[in-house]
């Protein structure tokens, strides 16, 4: 009996020390908030990476290369959600103060961006049922419906990852907070990661009427898995709050003109935008240039995942360290830089596997750089404004994607056309010109964050950074 007791021991002491090595958010929980809820909360967090995963992996190349659309088009539908950019800020200031008639304060901001996201989904078989000609329909009828149902649904997963992350944050315990949040990003790009792997299974025998239960599907898991995540998780208020509420013109004004905060989000826009810049035309890319199956360039959006859960573990053990976020950001910065080198030689090389290998190279630089400017984000969001921090964060990085996207969809095209045209030559007469001028562009915007970063850097030592090293390494 002592032996197995012995043994067991042994068992516990090797998984703790696992868990704190290679699990490094493993201590994010806490008897308050313990893991079990915790990780109920992050399925939040899955639902978004579900649909980030549909609309800018699965539908993008579908509707590129299947059904034979300009990419501009494609890039116009990613990119509106940009429209409802601007509100993250306002709605993650109201749910700070927000009092319903039943007590809540960020659970109603989750359900209503869930009802946008599952009625966005909804809507969008129907819509691309016209864009495949099935319904002998006007195509520009078919635009219009695909574009409502990208506009909901971005918006809808805008909502309700701006309020599930300052709803975490308020269950946290204020020295847990980098984690808690850090893990709520690895479970989004986990949820990228699966829900890509999983897309890639069901349309491996691609036809537009699976294309159309897949998206079924997912507006359905979408309701059921936000429902769960959001059951019994914020206490309700006895009243509804009746004093004044808090102006948002002068919370902004406060929030911008704490330290080089200006600076900071110049900072977050032009690495959002090189990271994500390329996104439109991943897929298209393996498969018009390298000729990958659906299957094969669908697999490309959970490699982009993994490498950015990859760079999530790494960055972990480097903040637990007193490890300075700023200079993460650096790293990862250069680590995309010779991530998308090695797309661009993928192509004259015609190489699957460097194509790849680009791919995890670029989630990883991405992952480091967004954990980086989330460490910065959590400092910057004290005394009860956690909801405006991340609002404002997620403002500028959903503008930036948007207009990236948009922007690398019409670079495209343009270069695409001028190149088939011989203006560039004979040598570039080539359906990879298009895609290799979005990924120079990509390489420019990385040097110039690098340049934005530099006294971001040389602050690191002040009192803000010193007391999230602390909370990290605490």
């Amino acid at each position: 009996m002592s032996a197995r007791v012995s043994m067991e021991a042994k068992v516990a002491a090797l998984w703790q020390r696992v868990g704190t090595r290679w699990l490094p958010f493993a201590d994010a929980a806490t008897d308050d908030l313990p893991l079990s809820r915790l990780l109920r909360l992050s399925l939040v967090q899955i639902t978004v990476g579900l649909a980030t995963a549909l609309l800018i992996g699965t539908l993008n190349r579908v509707l590129i290369v299947e059904f034979a659309l300009p990419a501009w088009v494609i890039s116009t539908m990613v990119a509106l959600p940009l429209v409802f950019a601007p509100f993250r800020t306002f709605i993650g200031f109201r749910s700070d103060h927000h009092r319903s008639l039943l007590g809540w304060r960020r659970v109603p901001y989750i359900w209503f961006g869930t009802m946008l996201q599952f009625g966005g989904l909804a809507i969008m078989p129907f819509a691309l049922m016209l864009l495949s000609g099935a319904a002998h329909a006007p195509v520009g009828v078919g635009i219009a419906g695909a574009g409502l149902s990208f506009l909901l649904t971005g918006a809808g997963l805008q909502t309700t990852q701006t309020a599930g992350l300052a709803l975490a944050m308020d269950l946290s315990k204020p020295e847990n907070r980098p984690r808690v949040a850090a893990l709520m990003y690895v479970m989004l790009f986990v949820g990228i990661a699966g829900t890509g792997l999983v897309f890639g299974q069901l349309l491996r025998d691609f036809s537009p009427l699976r294309l159309v239960q897949v998206i079924q599907g997912a507006a359905v898991v979408t309701l059921f898995v936000n429902l769960v995540a959001i059951w019994k998780q914020e206490g309700r208020g006895r009243l509804v709050s009746i004093v004044a509420q808090p102006d948002f013109a002068a919370s902004w004004r406060a929030f911008m003109t704490a330290r080089r905060s200006v600076r900071f989000l110049v900072t977050v826009a032009l690495g959002t935008a090189a990271f994500n810049m390329q996104d439109i035309v991943l897929e298209p890319y393996g498969g018009e240039v390298l000729h990958l199956s659906v299957a094969e360039t669908t697999a490309l959006t959970a490699m982009l995942a993994g490498g950015a859960l990859c760079a999530f573990a790494y960055a972990a053990r480097v903040l637990s360290r007193q490890g300075d976020p700023m200079r993460l950001c650096a790293v990862g910065v250069l680590v995309g830089m010779v991530g998308f080198s090695a797309v661009l030689l993928a192509a004259p090389v015609v190489s699957a596997m460097l194509f790849r290998l680009g791919a995890c190279a670029i989630g990883f630089g991405g992952g480091l750089f967004a954990v980086g400017t989330l460490a910065a984000t959590m400092e910057r969001g004290r005394g009860g404004e956690a909801g405006l921090a991340v609002g404002a964060l997620g403002a500028v990085q959903t503008a930036a994607m948007g207009l990236a996207v948009a922007f690398g969809g019409s670079l495209r095209d343009l270069v695409g056309v001028l190149a088939r045209g011989g203006y560039f030559g004979p040598a570039l007469v080539s359906p990879a010109t298009g895609y290799g001028a979005v990924y120079v562009i990509e390489v420019l915007l990385l040097l110039a964050v690098l340049v934005a970063l530099g006294p971001l850097v040389r602050s690191a030592n002040d009192r803000g950074f010193d007391s999230i090293r602390s909370v990290a390494a605490g």
